[in-house]
């Protein structure tokens, strides 16, 4: 029995992060298949840079 992982992060986030990163039109033409590794990691990364700037934001 395989345990699909469930997101973290929303749909919403991941398209806007890709823009950002300029590698949307990739993902629209053929998937999130389809990202290179590099590209992944820098999602992740620009994601973290954005939980942690709400957090300062918040205590603020």
């Amino acid at each position: 029995m395989s345990r699909r992982r469930r997101g973290v992060m929303s749909e919403q986030l991941k398209y806007e992060l890709a823009k950002d990163l300029g590698f949307y039109e990739t993902v629209e033409r053929e998937g999130w298949g389809s990202i290179k590794a590099k590209d992944a990691g820098n999602m992740v990364k620009r994601a973290i840079q954005l939980a942690e700037q709400a957090a300062k934001n918040k205590q603020s």
